[in-house]
């Protein structure tokens, strides 16, 4: 015989025959019979004196789930240890007076016992519209639940002989009951000869009486088709004689072996050892009858309870509440943690019998989790008259369907990173046939950006509140406050504000807040790409990025926001700004995008750089071919240095044969696996091609920091002969970068095939960029200003001051335009918001008068300290704009003498 070493990750240790069980995480199982506390278990143990004062149970909201259960959200607040905490505790109350509402118990995989499985699948798999975990069970073993468990009037699990154990049953008429019960069987062979069942498809586990080691020595247990484990059970620690009964005949025995296959529905096998097994051998033989008979017994009444008295019953831990208060616990609740702060689970009823309550709370993020007691107290609040504990930690799960839904989801976090696979749950189920449409509930995005686009769905509940699909066609969209407008079911916003969608289906109305967010809601917004030329008719694709202050990104139309454009006159349209005239003696100008106001900029500057992207010269990587289709197509790639009139050493040759196929065929050059990086914002891209005058079609293929592939024009016609240096407009393309040129490769298709070249090559060499210069900074000044005096040195010129430093609370302020226009800086003054922007090549930064936010480069800072007014003039604090701008700032406290450089 050998012993079970962990029991639902719980250590145990023995005690000459007893077995103590001390629980070090989650929520469960056998309970210890005598205490033993390891000092290095002791932190897990929260004490009970550390008690909660003036808890109280707050509701959130609620929801329907079907007709005759909903679901109730409370938060529960209580102290511990001085300190405020809380927990969120969900509850799925259940109306037995509905006749169209029923309860029942699901277990593992195919509703067997002894497969465990997650209670998702198992609310899924059953039908069922809502459910939670329900009995404890030991881990290591196949996962039957410890207490008897009924389904659908059948008893296909019987209870442990474990001390303090209660059960939850709804009875046939429908009214709930809490009780604690034990299993009665017996088998009688043909010559009358009876031996004592022990249980009903269980697994191995330590019972709780004096005198016995372990479940399954020298005892007889039923197995049913309802048993799914592999093994009849696993960790027996025995060799089990078996009998096979089929419509109670006796069909096949085995001794200190198992039967093989698996248990027909209408049979049943004997599973025995030790004394039973020998039982088995003196009176059981092959066709012989014989009959196994069982029940349950109330342990609080003394009297047997035929199972099919029950709709469903499950089993449970200790008891909670008993008459509408806290009850003394049943059983030790060290094994389920009860002191500990964790999730749980319960599960209980009125006084009437007729609502069901059934639990869970959270302990996951800000939720702190509960202890049994204050679980107790949970349930008080919430009107339970009989309560008892479920397994909980890791296994408490909730789930729903929720209104106008079809499909099943969790209805909160569970404790652990996945959901854990358990003995089983219980399960909400509805008959109600289908009714007509009652309401529906609008799904989409509640939070919009200036010009995006949002689109709308409904689902639609009937009387019962089952789900019933809505005709899409019934449906008229409108929405309040004129902040956008409505094509079908998609919404455009057009209006920064709040507003309510309306939906309609004949008479049934329902209604959605949205709202377009200003620029309060952003923590940052950018302009996805560098600088752009300064030069008259150049464009830049600017593709622009807002980032919500909750984390939300969006990409939005710049058709939809103010344009500013600084240096220059510019226009924008559709994702490019195009360059107009430019101011005399402007080098860099700049286009800045407001969102309501809040602003992102990009720089425009005179001037380009030529970049290398190949030459060819050198092999770096794998330059390979590829056709399609493969089947028709021949290509071949190779670098080559006796083009004619060819002025480099080398260059890339694509030859390619479509003389075999019709339909569109391509032969590819591909640069290595990752491509040719292209950084910057380049404005073009050029590249010399030798053409063999074949009529063909030589594209690029440009992947962008997206993942869109672009596909841009090398030569719509190969139309002429020898080398020739061609120009790709990059600048409008709409390509993000950085982005990597993967592939050049020429093509043909059908139309105006007899004018083209069925085989032949290609070249190209020298592929270069043309970028727009690096935006310089204007050259640093030396600054010198004294706090109390208008005179200052700039570059060790004297300056006279419109107002001098001063010291205010600590921090130090200066002039405003003096200090940027003596870094060279540009500043712009809103006189409306009271928004100063500096402008100081590729840096810029705005900032409100009064207010302790500002921009820097798109992004939204805080400050400790605001820019402020006095005398007409505007001061800033000196470190916040001069080191945000990558200068240094020093303070000579004798002297109050300030410097930047």
């Amino acid at each position: 015989m050998h012993k079970v070493t962990n029991i639902r990750g719980l250590q145990k240790r023995r005690l000459g025959r007893r077995v103590v069980v001390i629980a070090v995480s989650g929520a469960l199982l056998v309970q210890p019979i005598a205490t033993i506390m390891p000092e290095k278990w002791q932190s897990y143990i929260v004490s009970q004196a550390d008690a909660q004062a003036a808890p109280i149970l707050k509701l959130k909201k609620q929801s329907i789930i079907t007709a005759g259960a909903k679901r109730s959200d409370y938060v529960w607040h209580t102290t511990r240890k001085n300190k405020s905490v809380q927990t969120d505790v969900h509850v799925i109350e259940v109306d037995l007076n509905n006749p169209y509402v029923s309860l029942n118990a699901m277990s593992g995989k195919s509703n067997s016992i002894g497969q465990r499985n997650n209670i998702l699948n198992m609310t899924k798999e059953n039908g069922a519209v809502g459910g939670i975990n329900g009995d404890v069970f030991v881990m290591t073993n196949e996962g039957a639940p410890l207490g008897a468990q009924v389904t659908s009037g059948t008893l296909v699990t019987s209870p442990s002989k474990l001390k303090g154990m209660y059960a939850f049953a709804v009875t046939k008429d429908r009214k709930a009951t809490i009780d604690s019960y034990s299993f009665s069987g017996v088998v009688t062979a043909e010559n009358g000869a009876t031996f004592q069942l022990e249980g009903l498809n269980q697994s191995t586990y330590y019972p709780e009486v004096e005198g016995v080691t372990y479940s399954h020595v020298d005892n007889m247990f039923i197995y049913t088709s309802a048993w799914g484990g592999a093994e009849r059970p696993k960790n027996s620690a025995t060799k089990p004689t078996e009998v096979l009964v089929r419509d109670g005949i006796i069909e096949q025995m085995t001794f200190d072996t198992a039967i093989q296959g698996a248990i027909p529905e209408n049979g049943y096998i004997l599973r025995a050892h030790g004394k039973a097994a020998k039982f088995i051998k003196d009176n059981l033989k092959v066709g012989q009858p014989v009959t196994s008979t069982y029940s349950l017994v109330s342990k609080t009444k003394g009297t047997a309870v035929d199972p099919s008295s029950f709709q469903m019953l499950i089993g449970g831990h200790t008891l909670l509440v008993d008459n509408g208060a806290a009850a003394a616990f049943s059983r030790d609740i060290s094994g389920v943690s009860g002191s500990s702060y964790t999730s749980r689970s319960a599960i209980g009823y009125s006084a009437d019998g007729k609502k069901v309550y059934m639990i869970t709370s959270e302990k996951a993020g800000g939720n702190t989790g509960l202890s049994l007691k204050e679980l107790q107290d949970v349930m008080v609040q919430l009107g339970v008259h009989k309560g008892v504990n479920l397994d909980g930690g890791g296994s408490t799960t909730m789930t729903e369907r929720p209104l106008g839904s079809t499909s099943i989801k969790l209805s909160h976090r569970t404790q652990e990173s996945s959901q854990r696979s358990v003995s089983n749950g219980i399960g909400v189920f509805t008959t109600a046939p289908q009714g007509a449409l009652k309401g529906m509930i609008v799904g989409g995005s509640n939070v919009m950006v200036l010009g995006g686009t949002a689109q709308f769905t409904v689902s639609g509940y009937d009387t019962y509140y089952n789900p019933i699909a809505v005709d899409p066609t019934t449906l008229k969209w409108s929405s309040t406050d004129e902040t956008g407008s409505f094509k079908d079911n998609v919404f455009t916003a057009s209006k920064i504000g709040k507003s309510k969608v309306t939906v309609s289906s004949g008479a049934v109305k329902a209604q959605y807040d949205i709202e377009v967010i200003g620029q309060e809601s952003i923590a940052s917004m950018k302009i996805n790409n560098s600088a752009g030329m300064l030069t008259k008719g150049s464009t830049l694709n600017v593709p622009i990025t807002v980032k919500l202050k909750n984390g939300n990104t969006y990409n939005i139309s710049g058709n939809s926001l103010a344009w500013e454009f600084v240096g220059f006159e510019g226009t924008y349209k559709d994702g490019v700004v195009t360059v107009g005239s430019i101011e005399e003696g402007v080098s860099t100008g700049y286009a800045i995008a407001r969102y309501d106001g809040y602003g992102a900029t990009i720089p425009f500057v005179k001037g380009e750089q030529a970049v290398s992207v190949e030459d060819f010269e050198v092999s770096r990587y794998a330059i390979t071919s590829e056709v399609t289709p493969a089947n028709v197509t021949k290509g071949s790639v190779k670098l080559v240095s006796d083009l004619p009139d060819q002025k480099s050493g080398r260059a890339l040759q694509v030859s390619y044969d479509f003389s075999a196929g019709t339909g569109t065929r391509a032969a590819y050059a591909v640069f290595g696996a990752d491509g040719r990086v292209i950084t910057g914002s380049p404005t073009s891209m050029t590249m010399d091609v030798y053409s063999d005058n074949s009529k063909n079609w030589v594209r690029a293929e440009i992947l962008d920091a997206n993942g869109k592939a672009h596909l841009i024009d090398v030569a719509k016609e190969l139309n002429w002969s020898g080398w020739k240096n061609v120009k790709l407009n990059l600048a409008s393309s709409g390509i993000a970068f950085p982005a990597k040129l993967k592939r050049i490769y020429v093509v043909t298709i059908d139309k105006g095939s007899e004018q083209k070249a069925a085989a032949g090559s290609f070249a190209i060499d020298n592929i270069m960029l043309s970028a727009t210069a690096e935006v310089s900074d204007p050259a640093r000044a030396s600054i010198v200003m004294n706090i109390g005096n208008t005179k200052a040195t700039v570059n060790g010129s004297p300056m006279k001051l419109d107002t001098a430093p001063i010291l205010q609370n600590g921090s130090t302020y200066v002039p405003l335009r003096f200090v940027t226009e003596a870094m060279g800086s540009e500043v712009l003054y809103d006189d409306k918001t009271r928004r100063v922007t500096v402008l100081r090549g590729s840096q810029v930064i705005e900032m409100t008068i009064g207010k302790k936010e500002y921009i820097l480069n798109g992004v939204r800072y805080t400050s400790e300290v605001a820019p402020f007014t006095r005398n007409g003039r505007t001061l800033i604090p000196v470190r916040l704009f001069t080191e945000k701008l990558g200068f240094e700032v020093g303070y000579e406290e004798k002297s109050k003498k300030i410097t930047i450089d």
